[in-house]
């Protein structure tokens, strides 16, 4: 297989195509590494990380130029709180995806914050219909005033609450029903959440409406104190990669994303990962 060529543009110009392949997180850290992938037609950026009044980031501009899609990945708007969601963080994504040229942005079902007091983390949701009713509220708002579709990623979670009438497949398969959002499948999740409740993370992907999904996040991960944590800054471990063929066997997702947020190992190593992601889904390498 090969992978097409770049095309031309300059951000501001048209959107860009949807995400495609094998990508990767951009980071400043990596940011040069990244510019230097030959096959790579996909990146995604943290929207509370850029700018909306431009121009964007140095590294991102000339990935854009290069006919490289940028997709916006927000993780403050608290789509899951009780509370309306903010306008002015809406009005941010909805900046982000403007000055990037991007076909769509993305969420979490979380929170992050109650009552004015901010978690500083991605929290998970009862799964009560109560709740999907507040997700799916605060999503339609999100939704009329971004000028692209949104992605939603169900997250890892180190704990369940106490009164769930759902389980995770029917209560993100509503959540996506109401909405008619897209999904942004995490594997490494889906491993995490399955490995800390004893649980079949296959089974999972049997009951997830996969044809709704608009990208996958992989990751890496470790176990600490018996419970396992999803990093983002370990290496993707085999079993993770298996759930990828397992996925993939089921419905072959349009792109796939690596996910590093710190301990960046050598570029060898990255390459290696970004390869091994490649294969185990069958894309082409972008290295």
């Amino acid at each position: 297989m090969t992978t097409p060529p770049r095309t031309t543009g300059s951000v501001g110009a048209s959107r860009a195509g949807p995400p495609a392949g094998v990508g990767i997180g951009w980071r400043p850290e990596i940011a040069g590494f990244v510019a230097d992938l030959p096959g790579l037609r996909f990146v995604e950026v943290i929207a509370e990380g850029v700018a909306p009044a431009g121009p964007p980031p140095a590294g991102l501009a000339e990935l854009r130029a290069a006919g490289v899609t940028v997709v916006p990945h927000g993780v403050r708007l608290s789509l899951g709180g009780a509370d309306p969601v903010e306008p002015t963080r809406v009005a941010h994504l909805a900046a982000v995806a403007d000055l990037l040229d991007a076909p769509l942005v993305s969420e979490h079902i979380a929170f992050v914050r109650a009552g004015g007091v901010e978690a500083g983390h991605l929290l998970p949701l009862p799964r009560t219909r109560e709740a999907v009713e507040a997700v799916a509220a605060n999503v339609r708002r999100a939704q009329a005033d971004l000028p692209v579709p949104i992605a939603l990623e169900p997250i890892a979670a180190l704990f369940d609450w106490p009164d769930d009438e759902l389980d995770e497949g029917a209560f993100v398969t509503e959540i996506l029903e109401r909405t008619d959002a897209l999904l942004l499948l995490d594997i490494a999740n889906v491993y995490a959440n399955a490995r800390n409740r004893g649980t079949d993370p296959v089974a999972l992907l049997d009951r997830l409406p996969l044809e709704r999904i608009a990208y996958v996040h992989v990751a890496g991960g470790a176990e600490h104190d018996g419970l396992y944590h999803d990093t983002h800054t370990d290496p993707v471990p085999p079993e993770v990669l298996d759930l990828v063929g397992a996925l993939c066997a089921r419905h072959r997702p349009p792109a796939l994303l690596l996910e590093r947020d710190g301990r960046y190992p050598p570029a060898a190593a990255l390459r290696a990962e970004l390869d091994a992601l490649a294969t185990a889904a069958g894309w082409p390498v972008i290295t």
